[in-house]
């Protein structure tokens, strides 16, 4: 049968400009889209798609000059549009909460879901995926590579996990490039939550020095910028830490956000006290520490960062707290 008369055969001329699709497309998918669009190359090259399960979310979308599809990574069946539609994908939708059920809590099925339904047709040139530095688990303060064995300690960081496996296999059956960013705290004075403030006004407690843990951060505008350097210059099957140059504990980064933005340090207390006051939730991230070699983001996706350390990501926190 030829081409064009098959359903799955060519695309019509007016979607052969330079498609990106962007799965999961909240805070950093809109960076990424405002940063194409606002570049040369951009604007005329490059026509930017984004899949929404929501309808009232569409015509903000064609307002930022995002074509929206609707679609559901929960529902398989309304992702068959995506097949052969876009030559580069940008995967930032995050796993369920509850994994693929009970009996399959720690797999992915969302990421499963569009795998197996870029696979309908052509592949796509190159697929990203956002995970996070979570699959390392509790590296007890280590410096830590992206040759560093998978080792998660939560059922947030297993299910990441089975997506970045799951993405390896995909891209080994049909050729396409895959790429990883393991990102760990994201951050930025215009993104919803992202700086301290909120916390230092709950006054919640930090670790005291000896039982703290180092964390790890990027800003939103450089993560936006790391996966277009990964879409176009990404390493087939590689795994590349999205993070800035910092090496802080938890309590000084919020030591210094509450310097900066005149606010009250928070208290410090002990790690058994902790376990009796705070919730899982907050535990969770004080349970783990490690301090991430970022050289493939420097080397190979060649980004310079514009925030190298949070004491440049951070320096408007005043005029916004105040």
């Amino acid at each position: 049968m030829p081409s064009n008369q098959n359903p799955l055969g060519a695309l019509p001329a007016r979607f052969r400009r330079t498609r990106l699709l962007i799965v999961g497309c909240g805070d950093v998918g809109l960076r990424v889209a405002r940063d194409l669009q606002t570049s040369p190359s951009g604007r005329h090259g490059v026509r930017v798609l984004a899949l929404t399960s929501s309808a009232e979310r569409a015509p903000a979308l064609r307002a930022t000059g995002i074509t929206p599809l609707q679609g559901n990574l929960d529902q398989p069946a309304t992702l068959a549009r995506l097949a052969g539609l876009g030559q580069r994908v940008l995967h930032l939708a995050p796993p369920p909460a509850e994994g693929a059920g009970p009996k399959a809590w720690w797999r992915d099925p969302r990421t499963e879901h569009l795998l197996q339904a870029l696979a309908r047709r052509t592949p796509p040139q190159a697929l990203v995926y956002m995970s996070t530095t979570g699959v390392y688990g509790d590296c007890e303060g280590s410096w830590v590579d992206e040759t560093r064995a998978l080792a998660p300690g939560t059922a947030r960081g297993q299910r990441r996990a089975n997506a970045e496996r799951a993405l390896r296999g995909w891209a080994l059956q049909t050729g396409a490039r895959a790429s990883v960013l393991r990102v760990p705290g994201i951050y930025a004075l215009d993104r919803e939550g992202g700086t301290p403030v909120a916390r230092l006004r709950k006054g919640q407690p930090v670790l005291q020095a000896g039982d703290d843990v180092y964390t790890n951060h990027i800003q939103a505008d450089d993560l936006a910028r790391a996966c277009l350097a990964a879409l176009w210059r990404g390493r087939p099957q590689r795994a590349v830490h999205a993070s800035d140059d910092s090496e802080l504990h938890m309590g000084d980064y919020f030591d210094l956000a509450a310097d900066l933005s005149g606010l009250p340090r928070l208290p410090r207390i002990s790690l058994a006290e902790a376990k009796g006051s705070l919730p899982l939730s907050m535990l969770s991230f004080m349970g783990e520490s490690r301090r991430l070699r970022n050289q493939r983001l420097k080397t190979e996706l060649r980004l310079r960062l514009r925030y190298p350390t949070v004491v440049q990501g951070l320096a408007g926190l005043s005029a916004q707290s105040g």
